[in-house]
């Protein structure tokens, strides 16, 4: 009997704001806000996409920001980030790292220092509440001026001691360079924060290069497509930079026609640390564990191999390192156990 990867303690390290909102939650904000949801957002299944191509793509994104303008005040707010780390308590994760980009919901929350108060203070009380150890990842938007990213990383070396751990790009990785991006990655880095963009999901193995030679990145959101390229995979496991693999949404936004496609074995085997995740399970229509379901499932991770990827999601996190200690720790008494003992049950 296959032990519950729910029992595994884990680290989730991308994960995005309004994506992390629950199915029902995104209803009620929207009745309360008079807000029209499309069918897409209301059928009670994940919507069908596919962002492989520019429309796919903007489709996507339109969703994505309908879900977000019902995201008004700050108790919207502090119950998302309460929910995210309840949905995360019951799978496992011990340490929560969730991506802001503050821009975004700074209008209707009185401006970009409000917004990050409002945020944090958020993830005070959830980490509180649930026992999952949390941080914010700020995240510029690569469709948007540098200059705007500039601002956000002098914005998250302010709050580097309230809990903001690192500084990402996001948004469709095909649209602009990451060069132009250099200096707000530099001013975050001189901040102690971790480099963390996107790159290698929709566009190919030359744009994981970019974020290494470009932002010296120390994460890399998703880098699944480095697969294609030997050479940098050997680059990726020599400096030990993880990622964040998301094999639902790599599904979902059809850069692999089904979970078996992921490369999830090739980056593992070449020795890549990888952090999986759920990425917006609001539109991907699954969370945390379920990637560690599909590591077992569609590419026979045993056991002992679940437990490395946990452990590397871990190591590769910016926990304290009392929070790392103990996940390890759980990590190896979830081994240890018989398989039977291990296989029911949940944290909570």
């Amino acid at each position: 009997m296959a032990r519950e990867v729910r029992r595994l303690p884990k680290a989730h390290l991308h994960l995005h704001f309004t994506g992390s909102m629950r199915p029902s939650t995104l209803l009620e904000l929207a009745d309360k806000h008079g807000v029209h949801l499309p069918e897409a957002l209301t059928s009670g299944e994940p919507p069908k996409l596919r962002a492989t191509d520019e429309r796919g793509w903007f489709r996507f994104q339109r969703l994505y920001d309908i879900a977000r303008s019902c995201l008004r005040t700050p108790e919207d707010i502090q119950r998302l980030v309460r929910e995210a780390a309840e949905e995360d308590a019951a799978d496992g994760s011990g340490w929560l790292e969730i991506q802001v980009d503050p821009t975004s919901y700074a209008p209707r929350l009185g401006g970009l220092i409000p917004t990050m108060e409002i945020v944090l203070d958020a993830v005070d009380s959830a980490s509180r509440e649930t026992g999952v150890g949390m941080a914010v990842v700020i995240a510029a938007n690569r469709m948007k001026h540098p200059l705007d990213a500039r601002t956000l990383a002098r914005l998250a070396v302010r709050y580097a001691d309230r809990g903001v751990v690192g500084f990402g790009l996001s948004n469709d990785e095909r649209r602009g360079l990451a060069r132009d991006f250099d200096r707000a990655f530099a001013i975050a880095r001189d901040g102690g924060l971790l480099a963390a963009p996107h790159g290698g999901e929709l566009a190919g193995p030359s744009s994981v290069r970019d974020c290494l030679d470009d932002l010296h990145a120390g994460r890399i959101g998703h880098g699944v497509r480095a697969a294609e390229d030997p050479r940098l995979l050997r680059r990726l496991a020599d400096k030990g930079v993880t990622c964040e693999v998301c094999p639902a949404s790599n599904v979902a936004l059809g850069v692999y026609d089904k979970a078996e496609d992921v490369p999830l074995r090739t980056l593992y085997e070449a020795g890549v640390p990888m952090a999986l995740g759920a990425d917006d399970p609001l539109l991907f229509g699954s969370r945390l564990a379920a990637q560690y379901d599909i590591a077992r499932d569609a590419h026979a991770f045993t056991d002992a191999e679940l437990a490395e990827l946990a452990r590397q999601s871990v190591r590769a996190s910016r926990a304290p390192e009392e929070v790392r200690d103990r996940l390890l720790a759980g990590i190896a008494e979830w081994e240890a156990e018989p398989a039977d003992a291990a296989a029911g049950g949940s944290t909570g």
